[in-house]
């Protein structure tokens, strides 16, 4: 698509596709997200992680230009979000968190309505329709008869149907059951190795662990870090598990005792620094009875975690409602983002 004549914009090859510079938006006196500086390169599962009212729809809303920025710049393939928005639309598949439908319209004539507002052709409306269990008696029913996770789907297929670049997630699997969850990541897939770029915000680690290079982990509108999933569970400790052949129970570890040792009988559990786990498995097998031993590769959730604590005491909450800090890991919203619909639009 035509970009704005920057010669190093990502229309010519070059630099990133979505980029946000100091992003801030504010609702009166209320902050929504802060100085946020994320940039995603073509062909990147980009996650946006949080908890919910840590000011992961707002930054999507400003992306897509349904929010104009207080203050900092927002570009996708080198155009503005809002100044841009017609030219930008039919390169974005977007996906609210809050998908809100006409529920007198049928399925098709919802995918169809939003296809013109797209303003694109959609090659593969009836291949997502079939593999996300859509059939055709579904679409002709109106959406109002719909389950949520009926309309979940809908939603994700008229994101991907026009083939966008650019795909914007709000929370993508809620309301998915298993086996459209496996689709789900398998589209995911496909997007990345036809170079498209994906932004998706989840409070669910396991979904962002499994489909996503790099997050950024924001809190009370406040950016905490950008890392690889692959840096951050690096960089936890390991979970090292032995079991004692002569039903002892607890006992002295002697130098193991610094990495926390938590006793079921005859059971115990360390957590080990990566960079020692050779040496003191060596050290405990010679010198301990051990029946068993698993070495346990270290979870997003504890990363995710220990950034928010050690974190806790330099992010202010800047008006924002508060939060246990602790994502959901099994699909269920701890409390419900702010959701500032009454703001002006652009």
């Amino acid at each position: 698509m035509p970009g704005n004549g920057d010669p190093h914009g990502p229309e010519n090859g070059t630099g990133p596709v979505i980029e946000l510079r100091s992003l801030t938006k504010r609702y009166g006196g209320t902050v929504g997200i802060e100085r946020l500086d994320v940039s995603v390169a073509a062909g990147e599962v980009f996650g946006l992680l949080g908890p919910n009212g840590a000011g992961k729809t707002t930054t999507l809303r400003c992306l897509v230009g349904l929010l104009s920025p207080s203050d900092g710049q927002v570009r996708v393939l080198g155009l503005d979000p809002v100044a841009d928005h017609r030219r930008l639309a039919p390169s974005i598949g977007y996906l609210p968190g809050e998908l809100r439908l006409y529920p007198e319209l049928t399925g098709q004539q919802t995918l169809d309505l939003l296809a013109a507002l797209q303003g694109a052709p959609v090659p593969r409306q009836r291949e997502l329709c079939d593999r996300l269990t859509l059939s055709r008696a579904d679409l002709a029913r109106p959406v109002g008869e719909y389950s949520r996770g009926m309309k979940q789907k809908l939603g994700l297929v008229q994101s991907l149907q026009h083939q966008p670049p650019v795909v914007v997630l709000d929370e993508p699997s809620e309301g998915l059951d298993p086996l459209v969850q496996e689709t789900f990541y398998e589209l995911l897939a496909e997007e990345t190795a036809a170079g498209r770029t994906v932004l998706l915000s989840s409070h669910v680690l396991p979904e962002v662990q499994r489909t996503c290079g790099r997050v950024a982990i924001v809190r009370h509108g406040r950016l905490v870090t950008v890392r690889s999933v692959a840096e951050l569970r690096q960089a936890r400790a390991r979970r090292v598990r032995l079991l004692f052949a002569d039903g002892r129970g607890a006992r002295p570890l002697g130098a193991a005792e610094r990495w926390s040792p938590r006793w079921d009988g005859s059971r115990v559990e360390l957590l080990v620094p990566p960079d020692e786990v050779v040496p003191a498995v060596r050290t405990l097998l010679a010198e301990l009875p051990v029946a068993d031993l698993t070495v346990e590769e270290a979870g997003l959730d504890e990363a995710f975690l220990d950034l928010y604590r050690a974190n806790d005491d330099q992010l202010p909450t800047d008006g924002q409602p508060p939060t246990d800090g602790r994502p959901s890991t099994d699909g269920r919203p701890p409390t419900e983002e702010p959701r500032p619909d009454t703001e002006e639009g652009p």
